[in-house]
């Protein structure tokens, strides 16, 4: 993979900023000519530094707006329980991210329900039955000051 220039990080940072901008916008943008633009774009995208391109949504009109963070600790370590762990987690429509940590636990989740109705339900139904669980701690976002995906360029 050969690395980005300059014009590969202003490009990367516009599409960032606005993944629907035409062509030609970006062009105008990062000053290149549309060919040359679209044929960064192409490059970048085969080498992986762009990997798709989504929609932010609203949480809150989706019926998604509480936050909650949950500490998980396994009874064991090995390889069996992070394997079913996993697999249960990208399964789960509710968990957002999931991170296996280095730390006093093993993973941290976050997640986005309904309400505290809805995170008890998730919490009894989706992480508890699940087997290897020995702990869990949760933390329910009061107000999220920074939400972004976006990479410091």
């Amino acid at each position: 993979m050969s690395s980005a220039d300059a014009k590969d990080r202003r490009i990367l940072h516009e599409l960032q900023s606005n993944g629907r901008l035409s062509n030609l916008e970006l062009a105008e943008r990062v000053h290149l000519s549309p060919t040359a633009t679209a044929e960064r774009v192409k490059r970048l995208t085969r080498e992986g530094y762009i990997l798709g391109y989504t929609a932010r949504l609203s949480p809150e009109k989706l019926e998604r707006g509480m936050i909650v963070f949950v500490e998980v600790k396994l009874e064991r370590t090995s390889d069996d329980v992070f394997a079913a762990f996993a697999a249960a987690a990208k399964a789960n429509r509710d968990i957002m991210e999931c991170h296996m940590v280095a730390g006093g636990f093993d993973y941290l989740i976050k997640a986005r329900v309904r309400d505290m109705a809805a995170y008890r339900a998730f919490l009894s139904d989706a992480l508890l039955s699940l087997p290897g669980i020995r702990e869990t701690h949760t933390y329910a976002v009061m107000e999220e000051i920074k939400n972004s995906a976006a990479i410091a360029l």
